[in-house]
């Protein structure tokens, strides 16, 4: 039986709108932080329109999403999270933006059993356990993206990360959530990603070759190994944004070539195509969840 009551989730991006959605379905109270007023209200909207979206497609009733929706709460004060079991960080893919907001934190969350986690992909725990006072209460905690969908949490702690730390988070991930656990050292990337970014990588780089095309490379590995993703288009999902953080997270802990972002993948990300949530990254998205139309080999 968990002890943790109440959570609250710093960043109301996709990743954290999510976290706050999980749980809050499973009748947990939520505080959510944004950077200001503004941020506050797209955050709670996004998270109401994915609670609509699970009612609309039959994965939960009307009444839970009503009830769900009423256990969420999203400001724009950090300070707002004195008081919680367990703080979620669920800020963009930086890591000095991630150290700040634990630093920031360790100030405000200052009850002795309160568990600050790390949604990072990529970052090692330590780092940002290290902007604490308190890095045996520091754990990561990676959700996948959508969070709701996928059932996959990877457990990271550091070398400083407290067994009751780690039990106490296990147990809220897996009997109040209802996620699947795997445990992973603390090093870019963990288990996953550590994978998964280097294929990523690799199919941006026939495309930047010139070896095949967008479509052909998702076509071929949708048809030919049963993803039900292309690699392209799951860095779209991604982010390329978050990709190439992701890459260069690797790429500064390991230095092996294959986790280097491909320059095509920087130039996209600096010209904004980021994938779905700009509307353009591999492919041309039309406002339509799954719908995409293929950008032609050499015009990201």
């Amino acid at each position: 039986m968990t002890d943790i009551r109440r959570v609250g989730v710093v960043g109301c991006g996709l990743m954290g709108a999510g976290i706050a959605e999980v749980c809050a379905r499973a009748d947990v109270p939520v505080t959510v932080v944004e950077r200001d007023a503004e941020a506050a209200r797209a955050g709670r909207l996004r998270v109401l329109r994915s609670l609509d979206r699970a009612a609309a497609n039959g994965r939960i009733d009307a009444a839970r999403r009503d009830r769900a929706a009423d256990l969420i709460t999203v400001v724009d004060e950090i300070e707002a999270l004195h008081e919680h079991d367990l703080v979620i960080e669920a800020v963009a893919e930086d890591e000095r933006l991630k150290a700040d907001v634990f630093t920031r934190l360790d100030s405000v969350a200052t009850d002795d059993r309160t568990i600050l986690a790390t949604n990072t992909s990529s970052i090692p725990v330590i780092r940002l356990a290290a902007a604490t006072a308190r890095p045996d209460r520091v754990v990561g905690v990676h959700f996948f993206n959508p969070v709701p969908v996928l059932r996959l949490v990877e457990l990271v702690p550091s070398l400083l990360t407290s067994p009751t730390t780690t039990k106490r988070a296990e147990e809220f991930v897996t009997g109040t959530l209802g996620k699947e656990v795997v445990r992973t050292r603390d090093k870019a990337g963990f288990v996953v990603n550590a994978l998964l970014v280097p294929y990523l990588l690799a199919a941006i780089r026939m495309v930047e070759s010139g070896s095949a095309t967008v479509e052909d490379v998702d076509r071929g590995m949708v048809l030919g190994c049963a993803h039900p993703l292309g690699p392209l288009a799951l860095t779209d999902l991604i982010g390329l944004d978050t990709t190439r953080a992701i890459a260069e997270s690797l790429y500064a802990e390991f230095r092996e070539p294959q986790y280097s972002p491909p320059p095509l993948l920087s130039r996209m990300v600096e010209a904004g195509l980021l994938g779905r949530k700009s509307g353009r990254g591999f492919h041309v998205y039309d406002g339509q969840p799954g719908r995409a139309a293929p950008v032609p080999a050499g015009r990201p």
